[in-house]
């Protein structure tokens, strides 16, 4: 019985491939979690860098083996949709190092708003991409709408890549100041705390601390990302195993790399640049399909990574130059 089940179809893949793919998530977050980082910390540069490197690495070996089961063109796939996912979650990491500059959360508590907030992020991804899937077996034009809309968000973030969101003007957090009863100060690393009510001292009632509100823009920046991200990986492929396996992946390696590059993110003032155009040549190639003929795995792979390596490379030579005209040493 177990192994009819374990074989069974399950959204175009053997039930084994799911189980597999969700256990060996779990492994990764309970080593992340309950042995490196069991006790609270600041998490210096260098050990990010080492567990980005480490989540990358289990990324592409995780390619390797999708290459292997299911042919060239799915690897391909995998790793372009990996590329995509995690670029937009490096220009996410600008936005959260705002929100936690905003609300001057200490060091040693971003580590805990990341951790709810990267938990909750794979339960959203995996509910959007259900219904990314679902509606693409139902109405196969909305890969049209999904091209129009990244070709209109490329050229958008093109335009405004030169501006910075304001998080005290941000219409959630407005609502969110009005609607509860905020702590002026950070109690720990709690997020919820009681406290007596301001009108009756006697009766005590619940206080969110400035870190749930901080957790709270987090989770609201993915979800404004994912309305890009979402399209981005179905523009890719609609296979939903390599649409979960690779969002997944990306965001597993967020919280690590968060640390490494939130103190260099002025380095890479050409990477929003980068991802526009990212966007708007997945966006431009459902419709160029759509005219014309199927774009190969392998060409799309080679334009992602040529962009991003551009962007990445024109930032730190761009940076670099500055740094000499000005008679600094280089980072």
């Amino acid at each position: 019985m177990l192994p009819e089940f374990l074989f069974s179809p399950f959204l175009g893949q053997p039930a084994w491939a799911w189980l597999g793919f969700i256990a060996l998530v779990v492994v990764l977050l309970a080593f992340d979690l309950g042995v490196l980082h069991r006790k609270e910390r600041e998490i210096e540069v260098r050990e990010s860098l080492i567990l980005s490197a480490f989540y990358i690495a289990m990324a592409l070996a995780f390619g390797g083996f999708v290459w292997w089961r299911m042919g060239a063109e799915a690897g391909q796939l995998f790793i372009t949709g990996f590329l995509v996912e995690k670029t937009l979650a490096m220009d996410n990491i600008f936005v959260i190092s705002l929100i936690f500059t905003y609300f001057a959360v200490p060091r040693i508590f971003q580590h805990r708003v990341l951790l709810w907030g990267i938990l909750g992020v794979i339960v959203l991804r995996g509910i959007m991409i259900g219904l990314g899937a679902r509606l693409i077996e139902e109405f196969d034009w909305i890969l049209l709408v999904f091209g129009a809309f990244l070709l209109f968000t490329g050229i958008k973030m093109l335009a405004l890549a030169d501006q910075t969101p304001e998080i005290g003007d941000n219409a959630l957090l407005r609502f969110l100041r009005r609607r509860l009863r905020v702590t002026s100060d950070f109690v720990g690393n709690r997020f919820l705390v009681r406290r007596p009510h301001p009108a009756e001292p006697s009766r005590m009632v619940w206080y969110v601390t400035p870190l749930f509100l901080a957790l709270l823009m987090v989770e609201a920046a993915d979800l404004v990302f994912a309305v890009d991200s979402i399209p981005a990986i179905f523009a890719i492929t609609q296979d939903p195993y390599i649409v979960y396996t690779s969002n997944i992946f990306a965001i597993l390696g967020l919280r690590a790399l968060y640390f490494a590059l939130a103190a260099m993110m002025h380095r890479f003032r050409y990477l929003k640049y980068a991802l526009a155009l990212i966007l708007v040549f997945i966006g431009g190639k459902i419709l160029f399909a759509e005219l014309f003929f199927h774009v190969p795995a392998a060409l799309s792979l080679g334009v992602t990574l040529f962009l991003l390596a551009s962007g990445i490379v024109g930032s730190l030579l761009k940076t670099r130059r500055e740094e000499a005209a000005r008679g600094l040493p280089a980072e």
